[in-house]
């Protein structure tokens, strides 16, 4: 370091941490999780749009769809609880995939629920 220089930001960041540990990432399963949430959020959407425009001449392919989407739903609730498991993680992501999932599944349950009436 030279005398006249200040130091950037990365440097002061580098250079305040105790004993040279490493910054905390993001738990790698947290963040699989949150994105299965949003796939199932469009599988989710895809078939309503599809119904609605087709007036409902669609159940095989409407059902199929949701049928994925529950099982992706279920991936990602289980890769959220896998997340938790990763050690000297942010689990941040791992909380909002739990929480994304399981609405995504209530709805679904609703959506499914509803049909049968």
């Amino acid at each position: 370091m030279h005398m006249g220089k200040k130091n950037t930001k990365a440097e002061k960041k580098i250079n305040s941490r105790k004993y040279g540990q490493t910054e905390v990432k993001n738990s790698r399963m947290g963040i699989y999780s949150c994105v299965l949430a949003g796939i199932s959020f469009v599988m989710i959407i895809t078939p309503v749009l599809v119904a609605f425009f087709l007036r409902g001449k669609t159940p095989g392919i409407v059902g199929g769809i949701g049928l994925a989407a529950v099982v992706t739903a279920l991936y990602g609730l289980h890769a959220s609880v896998k997340g938790r498991r990763e050690r000297e993680k942010k689990y941040w992501t791992c909380w909002l995939g739990m929480i994304l999932n399981i609405l995504l599944l209530l709805i679904l349950i609703f959506i499914f629920a509803g049909g049968f009436r």
